[in-house]
């Protein structure tokens, strides 16, 4: 049974100018595995995977009902499956959390559904 629905929009460019600024803004939003994968990457795609994990974790608290703030992002961790597929691999959720992530030139979609 789905319990919960979250969509989450994110530009590019926000996050990007965000980094710039302050680059902890990383660390405030990637769990240390996160950051790990992160810090290997150049150009677009860290800034890509940086928005991405952003939208999910954003999206993943829609659908948990409570939003950033009463949930922090550390409390999420979406890693790579074998396939390259996103799994979120720690929240506090649960039951089944199901992720999809998206990019175009300026844009990253998050959506989740959580199942229990």
């Amino acid at each position: 049974m789905i319990v919960g629905i979250g969509l989450d929009v994110t530009e590019l460019d926000r996050i990007t100018r965000a980094y710039e600024r302050r680059e902890k803004f990383a660390n405030r939003v990637l769990t240390e595995k996160e950051f790990a994968l992160f810090d290997k990457m150049t150009g677009t795609r860290k800034m890509e995977f940086l928005a991405g994990r952003y939208a999910v974790k954003e999206a993943f608290s829609k659908a948990y009902g409570t939003g950033i703030g009463k949930l922090s992002f550390q409390d999420m961790e979406v890693l790579p499956g074998e396939r390259g597929k996103p799994n979120v691999t720690k929240s506090p959720f649960e039951g089944n959390v199901w992720v999809s992530i998206s990019h175009s030139s300026n844009t990253v979609v998050a959506q989740v559904i959580l199942e229990k």
